[in-house]
């Protein structure tokens, strides 16, 4: 249970880390895209979801057996934007620099599912009396 601990505060730590600064720093993604001042509502709507995300993640680390079902959700989220890279890299929507984003979401997403292993284990049996 440690390992999950460790994994989804950390994951929770790092994104609210990497995410605060884009609600100030908007601007930069214009430089190489259309500016998300044409677009506020999807660009600040995803780092809002984003952000719940994260605090869903600290909220995860706090107990992980007793949030175990979250986990599940929580891979998918991961899975989700590292697909979505994949597709738009294959369709050569996006450069392979920009497609490298989703390394760090790849990577929690398999640390996510052994986590969600690791606290399987942890679960008492249940008796059926």
């Amino acid at each position: 249970m440690k390992f999950a601990r460790v994994v989804f505060i950390g994951a929770g730590i790092w994104g609210v880390t990497v995410l605060t600064p884009l609600y100030w720093l908007f601007d930069i993604t214009g430089r190489r895209y259309q500016a998300p001042a044409d677009y506020p509502h999807f660009f600040f709507g995803f780092v809002s979801v984003a952000m719940a995300w994260q605090i869903a993640f600290l909220i995860i680390g706090s107990n992980p057996v007793r949030f175990r079902a979250l986990m599940i959700p929580a891979i998918l989220e991961k899975l989700g934007f590292v697909s979505t890279l994949a597709v738009l890299y294959a369709q050569s929507r996006i450069s392979a620099a920009d497609a490298q984003a989703a390394i760090p979401d790849l990577m929690l997403c398999v640390l996510f599912v052994v986590a969600l292993a690791e606290t399987l284990r942890d679960v008492p049996e249940r008796r059926t009396e």
